[in-house]
């Protein structure tokens, strides 16, 4: 039986006292689901079909008429007209909302269309999956060194969909699409359907001869022991197609590592749970360790609010059935998770209640439109020291800077920093695959850029005049 959340005007244990002697007090709260029979287009919605994967899948939101019909009178038309203009101006994914992510949002706001709307508006999780005209900067919504492709792991690829971009490491998209869409996907460029602002690109080889060009070249690469496997979302790979790429990646005995790279075991944890994908990860799970292979699931949680009892139990099942190791990988994000508190509650539901291994934060990349979600480096490196010393120090997590033809770099690692300005600089100790002939790759310092608005008034200026 599914625990599930009822209405209630506060959420308890949501927001921790400040104590008078430490700076954040751990309060242990344990998940619940909260009431999805509180949306007027739900009401009568069952347990059974909540848990359905095709149930969750066929609900999707994809647009505004449908969220009106799930929301009814609780939403004002406000709202609305703001996400509408978003979509028209800004927006660089398609909306896309699972029931269960969709029902994370503002879960103890009520019934009155004026507290819901206002709720609505201030929840972390709708800031990042479904963003509205009035979140974005309005002076600088982009960075003048946004890139739709931010971390050109396109021109890194050595077949359609395989960046190699670390020495014993790749990327594989199998895929271009996911069971839902964030708002800051980093790779906007390539994943999801064309918004009015982003027309994407498209992978164009099939399926069978993506994955036949990725194994061959990983044949032919004995140096390479790692590979995630990601898209888009591997929850969105057939899954007799996601079991024979895995079995074809552990038959060559230099790979060591797997890991699957899925929002889906947060955003739709009824896929995870699924009869015939439990029996094909146990059996991927029982290849992997009979060959040695580490298997682990990452997957991408940006609040607590998103962690669940469902969310729990389809960690516990991956585990249970051999996978090595759950692991999250966040975005570091303004009005989503840029506060200690924020995310040290994420860390111990992650940890704590949910089997989920604190991983990684990754700065939010500079993509078009993004400025009102990214924090600087300085930021970053502040939250990182107020975290330290609470979570255990496996459970602690790294808050990594993704730097542009540098890859992940603790955000203490910079080698100079021009505050003025918002802008930092990097060196990396290895090559990636299109610096092969490059002889300076190593003495290069290569530069990262703050958002403007967090800069002093001097270096605001600064950037006004590049602009001019």
């Amino acid at each position: 039986m599914t625990a599930i959340q009822e209405p209630a005007s506060t959420a308890p244990g949501a927001q921790h006292e400040l104590g008078p002697e430490q700076p954040y007090v751990y309060a242990r709260t344990e998940l619940v689901e909260p009431d999805w029979r509180r949306l007027p287009g739900w009401q009568d919605v069952t347990e059974a079909e909540w848990r359905d994967a095709q149930w969750q899948r066929v609900h999707c939101v994809r647009n505004i008429k449908q969220l009106r019909a799930l929301m009814g009178d609780l939403l004002e038309d406000r709202f609305y007209e703001d996400l509408l203009a978003d979509q028209r101006e800004m927006a660089t994914m398609s909306m896309l909302l699972p029931p269960q992510m969709l029902n994370t949002m503002a879960p103890h706001a009520g019934s009155d269309p004026r507290k819901v709307t206002e709720e609505f508006y201030a929840d972390p999780i709708r800031r990042y999956m479904l963003p509205v005209r009035s979140d974005r900067e309005t002076e600088w919504a982009s960075h003048p060194h946004a890139e739709r492709d931010s971390l050109h792991e396109a021109e890194m690829w050595v077949a359609e969909g395989l960046t190699h971009r670390y020495p014993t490491k790749v990327l594989a998209e199998l895929i271009s699409t996911c069971p839902q869409y964030c708002g800051h996907c980093t790779r906007m460029d390539l994943v999801g359907n064309s918004t009015e602002q982003v027309d994407k690109h498209k992978l164009s080889l099939k399926p069978v001869d993506r994955q036949d060009a990725i194994i061959d070249y990983l044949k032919r690469t004995p140096g390479v022991r790692d590979v995630v496997v990601s898209g888009g979302d591997v929850a969105n790979v057939p899954w007799h197609q996601l079991e024979s790429f895995l079995m074809r990646l552990m038959d060559i005995e230099t790979v060591r590592d797997i890991r699957l790279a899925t929002k889906a075991l947060a955003g739709l944890p009824q896929h995870w749970l699924q009869p015939k994908i439990v029996e094909g990860l146990a059996r991927v799970a029982g290849t992997a360790g009979r060959r040695g292979v580490n298997l682990a699931i990452h997957t991408h949680v940006n609040h607590a609010q998103s962690v669940t009892p469902l969310v729990a139990e389809a960690t516990r099942t991956a585990l249970d059935v051999g996978v090595r190791d759950v692991r999250n990988q966040g975005v570091l994000m303004r009005g989503v998770n840029a506060t200690p508190n924020e995310l040290l509650d994420l860390c111990f539901a992650l940890q704590g209640e949910a089997g989920i291994l604190p991983y990684y934060f990754y700065m939010c990349d500079m993509i078009p439109n993004s400025e009102h979600w990214r924090v600087s480096v300085h930021e970053a490196q502040e939250l990182q020291h107020a975290i330290m010393g609470y979570l255990p120090g496996y459970a602690t997590p790294r808050i990594v800077c993704d730097v542009p033809y540098v890859g992940k770099r603790w955000v203490h690692q910079l080698a100079e920093y021009d505050r003025e300005k918002g802008i930092s600089y990097w060196t990396k100790n290895y090559r990636t695959g299109i610096e092969l002939e490059d002889p300076e790759a190593l003495q290069r310092r290569y530069p990262y850029y703050d958002p403007i608005s967090t800069l002093p008034e001097a270096g605001k200026k600064w950037w006004a005049e590049q602009a001019d």
